[in-house]
């Protein structure tokens, strides 16, 4: 009931007061959307796990150590440490991420479709298809804008 009534600077301020339920709430409130949006990036889901868990690390650290600016709005801050730390591991790996559909995981099934006949399955198979080519042919930064807007249902001003 707390965390419907208290906007996500509320929860900061209470958590920096020393509530613990608060970031507890925060947490609870945005997990979905960051690991998701870690996982779109690095496709593994070990190393998701490691990455948002390190993710959360930051953000405690920062918010403890007084360093987190109240102005900006808290998910894409927290979006934002978790994309960096992305970043840094393929650094360290040599290589940079390739969001793409595999047999393990299909971005376009994560959108609900209704389906009325076999042909109309079909039919919209073949549009998946077409799209996750265009989508593949774009350059890294434009496809991950795609993916983060369409997929994880984030707005322009979260994305940026």
């Amino acid at each position: 009931m707390l965390s419907k009534v208290l906007n996500d600077q509320q929860l900061v301020h209470a958590y920096l007061q020393g509530n613990e339920k608060a970031f507890e709430l925060l947490l609870g409130r945005h997990k979905r959307k960051v690991w998701s949006h870690i996982y779109l990036l690095v496709r593994e889901r070990e190393l998701t796990e490691d990455l948002f868990q390190e993710t959360f690390i930051k953000v405690v650290h920062t918010l403890k150590s007084g360093k987190y600016n109240e102005e900006g709005k808290f998910l894409p801050w927290v979006m934002r440490i978790a994309h960096n730390l992305v970043i840094d591991h393929f650094r360290r790996m040599k290589k940079m991420p390739l969001v793409r559909s595999n047999d393990d995981h299909d971005v376009f099934a994560t959108i609900a479709q209704p389906v009325k006949n076999v042909e109309q399955r079909l039919v919209n198979m073949q549009i998946d298809a077409d799209v996750r080519k265009l989508i593949d042919n774009l350059p890294d930064e434009q496809r991950e804008v795609v993916l983060m807007r369409t997929y994880l249902g984030m707005s322009f001003k979260e994305i940026a």
